[in-house]
């Protein structure tokens, strides 16, 4: 009954379930957003009882000390289209209440809201209005106005800061606002900072607690509240800890508490090492605490099966709806190295040396090998965190934070699979123009089930261009993880691609730049080799002369080290040269067989670790000069241009939305002809026009009616798409010609229907498509057509959303893109043509998350434009939360 009641009243219980969201404020708190339903008219009158009086009247204009009976009824009682409202929840309560209602029968409506004087200046605020924009644009709505009095400075700021461009009137005292709801590029940049700045703020709080509790704190050394509460005491964190063990009245030398409520002072951080079964009822605890951040090392949730991830959902749950981000299940835990905080909450035995370098690792079985590994090259850190399971803190989370944190340089991961792929894309990139973020990306060929029907295999070429793409600097495994990290946390960017190489082995020299060579590095000159009887005066004065040649861009120092003189006075006279000219420029060396940064190479901090300046060592020139070309390749990255997200004109994005809503089900289903025109015409997308035929007759007036040279095409697609053109008759120009053909396209289907479609211009046949991708979200394709072009993989890839650039550089990146270019003194194809049909895609893709795959092909591509000639598109639910819409946490699934 579309959410009709009998009556004709819509169903006050029944809302769209994608309206309700966990959402993070300012101060990095969580609160749950949910339309209002009748049963929330208690909580309503408890939340008026809260307010202060000068809230309520500048809310109502008004005493209004308590809501009427009648009121309370219209407050609670909407119908989730023309009058909605939002509560956001702490528990079980109402901290702010967020409104609006249609005027009339008019594409406007009223909006208001109130928030709990304990909860203002958190930003609730501007995410209500978020949310009910966001709703009122899938009713149809397209206009909100607000009537607030003038002195209501907090409210007024709310509606002017979003981003919106407001016209306001005043009269008697009372500001009168209206704007377009539509998003706006300066709407959107509002709520990406503010995202940003929120999301960052809650991570803030993990890693700068204040205070840290240990529940489940033992004094048995074989338990894991054993090892955890050891090392922060060991690590000495700057605040208190507080053991919870019911059963000891001290915990390793230091009081401990029955429960968390019973500890007399705020608790930021709560450590959670207690067994599965018992989390729930230790959740209780922490919520009644008012603990920002819990931390659960325990394991056996998702990872466990079914029942586990049921009790992982349900504790997340219950944690956001109380304010409270999540780490884990099953973490390793979390570390800050800042002498200020001294945090060591993992169960890692040691605080890692203090370093620029901040470490993401979703395995928390890997992760104290990974500290171990990174304390034996020498590789300090700022902050690591391993979120296990990844229940609620992920990647995308570090990232935010690691934009704004003045401790880090430089960002690790190492991740399993993507929570949010468009959203990792999107901070990726903006993170990656200031600070270099190295990935090893494990599992990137397991296919989770609900994509195995829209991915396909992509090869590596592409993979790397993808990463790329996104400012992220990929690497297979570990060692080449820490081999970069070596490089970028002690030395600049190079400048180029030039390399020098300078040593005392002509093989190891040409093994050096061999492998140069192969990673597309350019030798600024012959290897020079000094010798092996050279001193090491000499061997500084080579580096020292290479180094200022203005031909160099980075230099690899490869040594072996003679037998008459120590290899550490060498170490010393290289370090002494790099002091004495120009440090912009990158060395990497193969020194002592050495691993990470020898002390004869390194530059000391203030607390004795390698510092900037200090140069890396590794076992083979090999694994020095590949560290180095990624150094290149991101440099490279950084300098090219961003570009622009450009939205083409002519889109008619809501009419598409709404078609995709009318025909998304829940399984994949490929369009109909109609349905498929209807929804590419909303993004300005024309298929070459055409006609479906079941008879000769048919075929012949459909001719006629689209105007000849025509083409008849099988209905079956396997015909159609023969290298042999057995299901296509081209360039039929009279009736007699679509006879012909008629008859021979049935005789070779046995089907009565065919295509007839004007002739386009010829061209180069084109494929452009969408598809799923387990790590990067939708991709964009681009490459030629063709069964060759298939076979050989030649296509070219990017991640949805595409800027300009990225939309220049795909048409231009296969293989056989020289023949769109004029190979051969052919005229060039329009490329700005290809490159708007690419966006146009894009943009359809952006907005409908839906559209599993699109493939149009052919597009041919001729010096007149870009005519698409046939279109293919799958609709069906989409397999992650698209990076869209207002601000929301990512979701957790229901039962």
């Amino acid at each position: 009954m579309n959410g009709q009641e009998g009556d004709g009243k819509r169903d006050p219980y029944d809302y769209p379930p994608h309206w309700e969201a966990d959402v993070v404020l300012s101060d990095g708190g969580t609160v749950h957003l949910r339309p209002i339903v009748p049963d929330d008219a208690g909580l309503l009158v408890a939340f008026h009882g809260k307010l202060s009086d000068r809230t309520r009247y500048l809310r109502y204009f008004g005493a209004y000390p308590r809501i009427p009976p009648r009121d309370l009824e219209r407050f609670s009682v909407v119908d989730h289209v023309d009058r909605v409202a939002f509560v956001a929840l702490l528990g079980d309560d109402i901290v702010g209440v967020g409104r609006y209602e249609r005027l009339g029968s008019s594409p406007s409506a009223e909006v208001a809201f109130v928030i709990d004087d304990a909860h203002q200046g958190r930003g609730l605020g501007s995410i209500l209005l978020e949310h009910l924009a966001a709703a009122a644009s899938e009713r149809g709505l397209r206009r909100f106005v607000a009537e607030v009095l003038a002195e209501n400075g907090a409210m007024v700021r709310v509606f002017r800061d979003a981003g919106y461009q407001v016209s306001r009137e005043i009269e008697e005292g009372v500001l009168h606002l209206e704007f377009d709801i539509d998003p706006t590029e300066e709407s959107l940049a509002v709520a990406r900072a503010r995202e940003q700045a929120a999301e960052a703020r809650s991570v803030h709080n993990l890693l700068h607690p204040r205070s840290v509790a240990v529940i489940g704190a033992s004094t048995d050394p074989t338990k894991v509240g054993y090892v955890v509460l050891s090392n922060l005491l060991s690590a000495d964190f700057a605040g208190p800890v507080y053991p919870v063990n019911p059963e000891h009245r001290s915990v390793h030398g230091v009081r401990a508490y029955p429960s968390v409520v019973d500890i007399p002072d705020p608790v930021e951080l709560a450590v959670v090492a207690v067994p599965a079964d018992q989390v729930e009822a230790v959740l209780d605890g922490a919520l009644a605490k008012g603990v920002k951040t819990l931390l659960i090392v325990t394991s056996g949730f998702a990872e466990s099966g079914p029942h586990g991830l049921h009790a992982e959902l349900r504790l997340v749950g219950e944690a956001r709806a109380h304010g409270m981000r999540v780490v884990g299940p099953n973490a390793l835990g979390v570390l800050n190295t800042d002498p200020a905080v001294r945090l060591n909450a993992t169960l890692a035995p040691r605080l890692p040396a203090r370093g620029r370098v901040g470490f993401f690792c979703q395995s928390g079985a890997l992760g104290t090998a990974i500290l171990a590994d990174a304390e034996a090259r020498g590789l300090g850190l700022s902050t690591f965190v391993s979120a296990g399971n990844r229940a609620d803190v992920s990647g995308n989370d570090l990232l935010q934070y690691w934009e704004t944190d003045p401790n880090t340089d430089l960002v690790l991961l190492y991740l399993e699979s993507f929570g949010n792929p468009r959203k990792f894309a999107r901070l990726a990139r903006r993170l990656g123009r200031t600070k270099p973020i190295v990935a090893v990306k494990s599992g990137r060929h397991a296919v989770r089930p609900q994509l195995a029907a829209t991915s396909a295999e992509i090869d590596e070429s592409s993979v790397q261009a993808l990463f790329e793409q996104a400012g992220v600097v990929r690497v297979e495994n570990l060692a080449q993880l820490f081999d970069t990290a070596l490089l970028f946390a002690h030395q600049p960017l190079p400048a180029g691609p030039r390399v020098g190489i300078v040593g005392n082995s002509s093989a190891i020299g040409l093994l050096a730049a061999d492998t140069a060579r192969a990673q597309g590095l350019r030798l600024a000159f012959e290897p020079v080799d000094i010798g092996p009887q050279a001193g090491p005066g000499e061997f500084a004065a080579a580096v020292r002369e290479a180094l200022t040649s203005p031909e160099t861009d980075a230099l690899v120092a490869v040594f072996v080290p003679p037998l008459a003189i120590p290899g550490t006075a060498y170490a010393r006279a290289l370090r002494e040269a790099v002091r004495d000219v120009d440090q912009s420029k990158p060395i990497v060396s193969t020194f002592l067989a050495a691993e990470g940064v020898p002390a004869e190479l390194a530059v000391p901090t203030a607390d004795g670790s390698p510092g900037r300046g200090s140069i890396p060592s590794y076992p083979s020139p090999e694994r020095a000069v590949n560290a180095l070309a990624k150094s290149v390749r991101y440099a490279a990255w950084r300098q090219r241009p961003q570009g622009r997200l450009l939205r083409p004109a002519g889109l008619h994005t809501e009419r598409a939305q709404q078609l995709v809503r009318e025909i998304v089900t829940g399984k994949n289903v490929m369009l109909d002809d109609g349905d498929a025109v209807r929804l590419l015409d909303c993004y300005g997308i024309g298929l070459v026009p055409f006609r479906l035929a079941s008879t000769e007759n048919d075929a012949v007036e459909a001719a006629r009616e689209l105007g000849y040279p025509v083409v008849v095409k099988a209905v079956d697609e396997r015909l159609r798409g023969r290298p042999d053109l057995l299901g296509v008759r081209l360039d039929l120009a009279s009736e007699d010609a679509v006879r012909r053909g008629y008859g021979d396209l049935r005789e070779v289907s046995g089907d009565d229907e065919v295509y007839v479609q004007r002739m386009a211009p010829k061209g180069i046949s084109c494929f452009i498509g969408l598809q799923d991708d387990p790590s990067f979200g939708t991709l964009v394709s681009f490459g030629l057509s063709g069964l060759i072009s298939t076979l050989l993989g030649d296509r070219a890839y990017r991640a949805v959303p595409l800027t300009d650039v990225d939309a220049a550089t795909l048409v231009r990146e296969p293989k056989g893109a020289p023949l769109l270019t004029g190979y051969r003194g052919d005229q060039p194809a329009d490329l700005a043509a290809l490159q708007d049909l690419v966006l146009r895609v894009n943009a359809l893709a952006e907005d409908n998350p839906e559209v599993r795959s699109l493939a149009l092909d052919p597009v041919l591509a001729s010096p007149e434009g870009a005519f698409v000639t046939n279109a293919r598109l799958v609709i069906g639910p989409s397999p992650a939360r698209p990076d869209t819409g207002p601000r929301r946490l990512r979701a957790i699934p229901s039962d």
